[in-house]
């Protein structure tokens, strides 16, 4: 059973990584361009392995517009949003997987489903990290919760 790990980051930054990743795959949809999607992928990745205080984006936007403005900060949980930058990863290497090996037109439907949730977790409702405290028993899931 994975335990709740809280950790700081920056509210603004994590707003940036959240919404910026979001353009850039909806962007790579729009323009057709696997080489967004691998960046995307990238920078999922090496959030993941990073973790989340050191992910590039947020990293960047700390070291930029973060050093003009004052940031408020937010606390995460660091496990829970280490599995949904790797399930993000994962999903952005079957979306170029589907589009160098199986049929373009599903390839690129992947894409837009994973736009979709990737627009659902810029806006605060992350399902992966929803579903990692529901598995690891973080009481989400009404079906375990106990009357």
């Amino acid at each position: 059973m994975a335990q709740y790990k809280p950790v700081t980051i920056s509210k603004e930054g994590f707003a940036f990584c959240r919404f910026g990743l979001t353009a850039v795959v909806w962007l790579s949809l729009a323009l057709h361009s696997q080489l967004l999607l691998l960046t995307v992928l990238i920078v999922l990745l090496l959030s993941a392995i990073l973790k989340v205080q050191r992910a590039p984006m947020i990293v960047l936007y700390d070291q930029t517009a973060g050093r003009l403005r004052k940031s408020n900060e937010v606390i995460v949980n660091e496990t829970a949003m280490r599995f949904a930058h790797f399930t993000g990863a994962f999903f952005a290497l079957v979306c170029l997987l589907l589009l160098q090996f199986g049929s373009e037109r599903s390839g690129w439907a992947a894409v837009f489903i994973f736009a979709l949730v990737k627009s659902v977790s810029a806006f605060g409702f992350c399902p992966a990290s929803k579903l990692f405290e529901c598995v690891t028993g973080g009481g989400c899931c009404t079906i375990r919760k106990k009357p």
